[in-house]
């Protein structure tokens, strides 16, 4: 291990740290992975070789080594971290070709998202009840989730005054730090006015001999913002008292708003802006349409479909 080249490379990994959050507006989840892939990387490497004299074939050693134990879409995103890293390096002047270029990637194949029922949903959405400590803010997340098709760490970070009731929108703070407006429906405003009022109790509570005044929409018991992870146990957990078998998590939700939506008749293009997709490919993975719906919106629209 070469001292000097571990130096080097921290530095570097911290200058990547810096540049995707003040230049490219990433997440800190998003920073935080990206860096530790970087690490990995390096640690691959043995700190041995500066990142300016890392040569293809030790990106493709690289991907042989995590094959052994990564699934394919993890090695993708550890590869889309040295891609972004390394075209840093080329505009700082560091280098003056990407390492990646002509590499292939593993094939991730293509999933079809999980997503409810609308029964389903409903369901989900009735599951917290007078048992529950805080039904009201629960309720209200899960309504609100599903009623704008949300990321979770966007809704984390919400402000109480991103939510507007007179216009019934929701101004939402996404990938790289784009805005975008969300129409809410009735049910997720009529949920999150009952919870209002628990808010305010919970964000006056004292928390290490201070007061929080947070203005995050969403708090916990102490009056702090609430993380992702908090919400992906929730949402776990009233799936399972909502008697839904499959694993259900906040992007569940996510792709069941695009999903209900498409098959309700709504434009993918609609569906693309209301999701922050910045390309309409990514919003095409929801277009797995059932059978029947087609066939029915078949039957009703053709002048040549299939005798009644």
């Amino acid at each position: 291990m070469n001292g000097q080249f571990k130096k080097e490379i921290l530095n570097y990994i911290d200058l990547f740290a810096k540049w995707l959050t003040v230049e490219k507006g990433y997440s800190p989840h998003t920073v935080d992975n990206y860096c530790r892939d970087l690490k990995k990387f390096a640690s691959f490497l043995n700190y041995a070789t500066s990142f300016s004299k890392v040569e293809p074939g030790s990106i493709k050693a690289y991907i042989y080594s995590l094959s052994a134990s990564h699934k394919a879409v993890s090695v993708a995103r550890k590869l889309s971290a040295l891609q972004t890293f390394f075209t840093l390096l080329i505009r700082r002047g560091v280098r003056s070709d990407n390492p990646l270029t002509g590499i292939v990637r593993p094939r991730q194949g293509h999933h079809i998202p999980i997503f409810l029922t609308v029964d389903e949903a409903f369901r989900l959405m009735e599951a917290p009840d007078a048992e529950d400590a805080f039904a009201a803010r629960d309720r209200a997340i899960l309504e609100l989730l599903y009623s704008t098709g949300m990321r979770v760490s966007e809704l984390t970070n919400l402000d109480i005054n991103a939510l507007d009731f007179e216009t019934e929108m929701v101004k939402v703070r996404g990938k790289g730090n784009k805005e975008r407006l969300c129409p809410v429906g009735s049910p997720a405003l009529e949920a999150v006015r009952a919870y209002v009022p628990q808010r305010e109790l919970l964000r006056h509570r004292l928390k290490n001999g201070r007061q929080n005044d947070t203005s995050s929409l969403f708090v916990n018991a102490r009056g702090g913002r609430l993380t992702p992870r908090s919400i992906e146990r929730l949402v776990s957990r009233y799936a399972a008292k909502a008697g839904i078998i499959s694993r259900v998590t906040p992007h569940s939700l996510r792709h069941s708003f695009a999903t209900h939506l498409l098959e309700m008749g709504a434009d993918l293009r609609l569906v693309q802006e209301l999701l922050g997709h910045s390309s309409l490919s990514t919003t095409q993975k929801y277009t797995h349409l059932t059978i029947d719906h087609l066939m029915e919106v078949y039957d009703k629209a053709h002048p040549r479909a299939r005798k009644k």
